[in-house]
C-alpha cells in the first residue's frame, strides 16, 4: 500500500510538470538496475508453514546489504528494506518536486495510516500510538512527563540502556525524586527470579517502573507481563524500553499491559531512521503531559498532544507503511521464529568450541535473538576488527569487563551461510590466535 494515492500523484503531476515525470522514469531506471544485480522490491509473499533457506534467501534480495557480507548487528541498526527505500525516495522526490499542502496532506494521510498498523500489529488502539523519533525520545517522554518529586521512587533495572539510565538520574536531581538501582544477577534467574528481584525494590514510594525488555548486554529476555503486573498491583506505572524487542518478538502489548512502551524503527523493523513508536496505554493518557508544545499533532487520542513538535520528515514518516506491511506480510511470528532459530544455531556452534563462555542463557525461553560472548582469551577488540577486515562479518565488539566479548544479533534477513561462516571464523581464530 503506497502512503501517497494515484489521486495524489495525479494532482502531483499537474502542479510540477514534466520534472515529476522525468524524477519517475529515473527512479524506475535505478530499480531496474538493482534486479540486474539480483535486488528485489517487488512485494514479498508471506513465510509458509515450513519456510526453507529458499524463501529467506528471497527475504535476504530485498535488502542492499552485499551477499558476501554477513550483517549480524541487528542490536544495533538495521540495514533497511529496498521497499522502505523505494517509499522513502519516491515520496520525498514528490515532496520536494512541489512542497505544496495538497502532497504534504497525502503524506500526513500515511502517517496516520502507520500508526492504524502499528496498532494492529501490537494488538492495541491508534488512540494510543505515538510516532516519535526513537526509543530514547519515548522513554524520555515519560520520565519528563510523569509528574515526579520529592518523596516519589523510580526502580530502574541497572542493566537499562545508558540513554535510558543517564535521563533517569539526570531528571531525579532536578525533580528531586529518587532512582532504585536494581542490580543484574549473574545469570537469568528465570521468571520468578526476575519477579523476586524487582519486588524487592518496591515501597510505598514507588511511582513508577522502568526496564528493558531485551538487555543488550546480556541478551536477557525479562518477564515484562509478569513485571508490568507487579508495577500494576503496587499501584505503580511500568515503563518497557522495546528497543531489542519491538520488530523481532511478534509483541501483543494488550496481553502484557505495560503503561508504556516504546522502540525504534532503525532497529528490528527495518525501517527509515529517526523513527520510532511510543505506547500510552489508554488507561493513563491523564497521567502523562507532553514536554513538547506546538502544531502538527498527529489525528487521534494521544497522538494530538505527543506528536505536535513542529515541522517533521513527512517524507520518511509516510514510509513507515511500507516496513510494517513488509514484516506484516512475511508474519512476525514467523520473524520471530526465524531469528530466534538463527541465534539458537549460533550458540549451538559456538559452544562446540573450546574457551567460549556465553554471558547469554542457553534456555531460549531466556532470550530472544542476542547472542553475547567470550571468545577464550583473545582479545575482542582485535576480533572484532579481523572478522571485519578479512571476512566482511559485522557484529558488536564489547570490550571492558562488563562481559566482554562479541555480540551476535542475527535477523530474517540473515541467512544460515553468515552463521556457518561466522562461526568457521571465529574458530580459525580460537586455534590459531588473530
Amino acid at each position: 500500500m503506497s502512503p501517497v494515492s494515484r489521486r495524489d500523484f495525479t494532482r502531483l503531476i499537474a502542479l510540477g510538470g514534466s520534472s515529476a515525470f522525468i524524477s519517475t522514469r529515473a527512479f524506475a531506471d535505478q530499480r531496474a538496475s538493482l534486479e540486474e544485480l539480483g535486488y528485489s522490491a517487488a512485494p514479498m509473499r508471506p513465510a509458509p508453514q515450513q519456510a526453507d533457506e529458499k524463501f529467506w534467501t528471497e527475504v535476504r534480495s530485498r535488502f542492499l546489504v552485499p551477499r558476501d557480507l554477513a550483517f549480524i548487528n541487528s542490536a544495533n541498526l538495521c540495514p533497511t528494506s529496498l521497499p522502505v527505500i523505494e517509499a522513502m525516495e519516491r515520496n520525498l522526490r514528490m515532496y520536494e518536486a512541489s512542497p505544496s499542502p495538497d502532497v504534504r496532506s497525502g503524506l500526513l494521510r500515511g502517517r496516520e495510516d502507520a500508526r492504524k498498523l502499528l496498532a494492529e500489529a501490537l494488538r492495541v488502539t491508534p488512540e494510543e500510538i505515538v510516532l516519535v523519533r526513537n526509543t530514547t525520545e519515548g522513554n524520555n517522554f515519560v520520565s519528563s512527563g510523569v509528574p515526579l518529586g520529592p518523596g516519589d521512587e523510580v526502580i530502574v533495572w541497572a542493566d537499562n540502556h545508558p540513554s535510558n539510565l543517564n535521563a533517569w538520574n539526570v531528571k531525579a536531581k532536578r525533580f528531586g525524586f529518587t532512582v532504585v538501582m536494581v542490580p543484574v544477577p549473574p545469570t537469568h534467574p528465570g521468571t520468578e527470579g526476575y519477579v523476586d528481584l524487582f519486588a524487592k525494590a518496591f515501597t510505598p514510594r514507588t511511582k513508577l517502573m522502568a526496564i528493558s525488555h531485551v538487555s543488550s548486554n546480556s541478551g536477557d529476555l525479562l518477564p515484562a507481563t509478569e513485571l508490568c503486573k507487579l508495577a500494576r498491583d503496587r499501584g505503580a506505572l511500568s515503563l518497557v524500553d522495546g528497543a531489542q524487542t519491538f520488530g523481532m518478538l511478534d509483541l501483543d502489548l494488550g496481553a502484557m499491559q505495560p503503561d508504556f512502551y516504546t522502540g525504534s524503527m532503525h532497529k528490528w523493523p527495518c525501517g527509515p531512521k529517526e523513527k520510532g513508536m511510543f505506547y500510552v496505554n489508554k488507561a493513563v493518557h491523564d497521567r502523562i503531559q507532553p514536554s513538547v508544545v506546538g502544531v502538527y499533532g498527529g489525528a487521534v487520542g494521544i497522538s494530538r498532544q505527543f506528536e505536535a513538535e513542529g515541522q517533521r520528515d513527512d517524507a520518511s514518516m509516510a514510509a513507515v507503511v511500507e516496513a510494517l506491511n513488509f514484516q506484516g506480510t512475511i508474519g512476525r511470528a514467523a520473524i520471530e521464529k526465524r531469528s530466534r532459530w538463527l541465534a539458537t544455531h549460533f550458540m549451538d556452534e559456538l559452544g562446540k568450541l573450546n574457551g567460549v563462555k556465553f554471558w547469554t542463557h542457553s534456555d531460549p525461553a531466556r532470550r530472544a535473538a542476542i547472542v553475547i560472548f567470550q571468545p577464550g582469551s583473545l582479545d575482542p577488540r582485535k576480533l572484532g576488527a579481523a572478522l571485519t577486515a578479512k571476512h566482511k562479518i559485522v557484529a558488536t565488539v564489547r570490550a571492558g569487563q562488563d562481559r566482554p566479548g562479541i555480540r551476535l544479533s542475527p535477523h530474517f534477513f540473515n541467512t544460515l551461510e553468515d552463521v556457518d561462516r561466522t562461526v568457521a571464523a571465529i574458530k580459525g581464530y580460537m586455534a590459531s590466535g588473530v
